[in-house]
């Protein structure tokens, strides 16, 4: 029964007040063995894939078509790859494996790890705002971000592989789909995101920390990009599974 749950039995909905999404490209090499073999990387120029981390400000999250009152609210800080997957049908899709999920709700921990295999955990998450500053910072987890916000024409931050932020954006997320894998029993569960009126702004970066990607001992992970999207309504499709091979 329990494994029947975390395969997205229902559609889910909610509300994103707010994600903000910092995109490391990387040499594809370090990142291969991170992902299942039913996937491929999401390659730019074939040289470089990408693990992102995405912090989203959450609202009303509940099963779809339930009363608002019933949703939860939360901060999530998601940690993903972008890959392709090509489904029975021979049609290729873009979409992301979530390495791990992080929540300031220890409800939204247990309820996540029930209904999903996105290896939630809770954590501090502070958010504060200074005049022109913006920061996100968790002492548990070792993450921290500084934003500024009164830049207005942004630079794509250095050394970025893109060479403009219309390049870019390709990579902002989230992608139409996430994927999960059952090596055992070789099947793919699939879930698909629909949003609404996803128009991803570039943000200016100050600092950054990440200790969970540091975790991935990643020699020559890049920022390649920074955006942040404001007031979407977001909802996932019921899972789909099928054979892989």
């Amino acid at each position: 029964m329990l494994k029947f749950l975390k395969n997205h039995p229902f559609a889910v909905e909610a509300f994103f007040e707010s994600s903000l999404v910092f995109t490391f490209a990387v040499p594809k090499e370090e990142l291969q063995h991170l992902i299942p073999e039913c996937l491929e990387l999401d390659t730019f120029q074939d040289k470089w894939a990408f693990v992102a981390a995405a912090m989203v400000q959450t609202k009303d999250l509940r099963p779809k078509g339930f009363l608002k009152f019933l949703g939860n609210d939360f901060f999530l800080i998601g940690y993903r790859i972008f890959v392709r997957y090509t489904n029975n049908t021979g049609k290729k899709l873009r979409g992301l494996y979530i390495l791990k999920s992080e929540t300031d709700k220890r409800k939204m921990e247990l309820m996540g790890n029930i209904f999903t295999h996105y290896n939630y955990t809770t954590t501090d998450i502070q958010q504060t705002e200074k005049e022109n500053l913006r920061e996100i910072h968790s002492i548990q987890s070792k993450f921290n971000v500084k934003l500024s916000q009164t830049e207005e024409n942004v630079s794509l931050p250095k050394n970025s592989p893109f060479a403009d932020w219309k390049e870019a954006r390709r990579f902002a997320g989230p992608l139409p789909f996430t994927f999960t894998y059952n090596e055992k029993t070789k099947e793919v569960l699939i879930i698909e995101g629909v949003r609404q009126n996803w128009i991803p702004k570039p943000v200016k970066v100050l600092d950054y920390q990440f200790e969970f990607l540091n975790t991935l001992q990643l020699k020559n992970q890049i920022l390649a990009n920074a955006f942040i999207i404001k007031n979407i309504p977001y909802y996932w499709k019921k899972g789909k599974i099928e054979s892989w091979k």
